[in-house]
């Protein structure tokens, strides 16, 4: 299908996009690699009147380490996460999630800003901000991950306001990220994330909601000595996911337990 009509403006600094995007309001969106959007708008899932294209930005493409924290620019590209070896020494499995986003094109094409900023549950980088309390900074303020995915599409956003960069804490420990699809380049079905930190272990699960999920129960299980199995048992306490042609609400409740076993014991091995 051909998208509606919009209007295309490209902004040269965040400050000009913030100014594009107020100027053409709540119903404009920001362009970045556009593997989510693009296609939305492509089955007029989505209508925006306008798209504000940020690539020209610079400034948003990088990625440091500094003060026990990684910074990565709204606009830089899953291959750079992935071949990053500031990423690699600092957090591991950043880069490894990097390597499991869709396939080549996507990956040189698509930003860890725009799939923060999209929302989707299914998104794999998400489910990490959530589960090591990573910050998303925009051009006016800093939001915990706990309160930017707020539901299925749904941030805090502001109509001029845009993701600037995603500061995550330092954590080369243990780490696995398991993500169960039927096909190599699928979105998850499932997905489970077990990162170990400070002597304890953080869990994250994808698709399972609305929003990424942390498995408090399994890491509570985890710090008073469970094994993996039983801390896997915890996985899918109260999660409600929806069903879909690929997998029903109940298979969806079991991957979480399965993948969440087998992400620890495989970052134990």
């Amino acid at each position: 299908m051909i998208p509606a009509a919009f209007e295309y403006a490209r902004a040269g600094s965040v400050q000009e996009a913030a100014e594009l995007l107020g100027k053409y309001g709540e119903d404009a969106k920001v362009l970045a690699g556009g593997h989510s959007l693009i296609p939305l708008m492509r089955l007029r899932l989505a209508q925006p009147s306008a798209l504000i294209d940020v690539n020209s930005i610079k400034e948003l493409n990088y990625i440091h380490a500094e003060g026990g924290k990684l910074r990565v620019g709204a606009l830089t590209r899953h291959v750079e996460i992935q071949n990053s070896d500031t990423v690699k020494q600092n957090l591991p499995m950043l880069a490894e999630i990097a390597n499991e986003v869709g396939d080549n094109q996507v990956r040189n094409m698509g930003t860890i800003g725009g799939v923060v900023a999209h929302a989707d549950s299914a998104g794999d980088y998400p489910t990490l901000a959530l589960m090591l309390d990573a910050e998303i900074v925009t051009n006016t303020r800093r939001i915990a991950a706990k309160d930017f995915f707020q539901d299925l599409f749904t941030t805090p956003l502001e109509a001029n306001e845009l993701v600037c960069e995603v500061v995550f804490p330092v954590a080369s420990g243990a780490h696995k990220y398991i993500k169960f699809r039927r096909r190599l380049f699928d979105w998850a079905i499932v997905a489970a994330a077990a990162q170990q930190v400070n002597g304890g272990w953080r869990i994250g699960l994808t698709n399972v909601g609305p929003t990424p999920v942390r498995a408090t129960a399994v890491e509570q299980a985890l710090a008073s000595g469970s094994s993996p199995e039983e801390a896997a048992e915890h996985a899918s306490d109260g999660l409600s996911p929806s069903g879909d042609i690929r997998a029903t609400p109940e298979y969806k409740k079991h991957l979480a337990r399965v993948l969440t076993k087998r992400a620890i014991q495989q970052a134990q091995a």
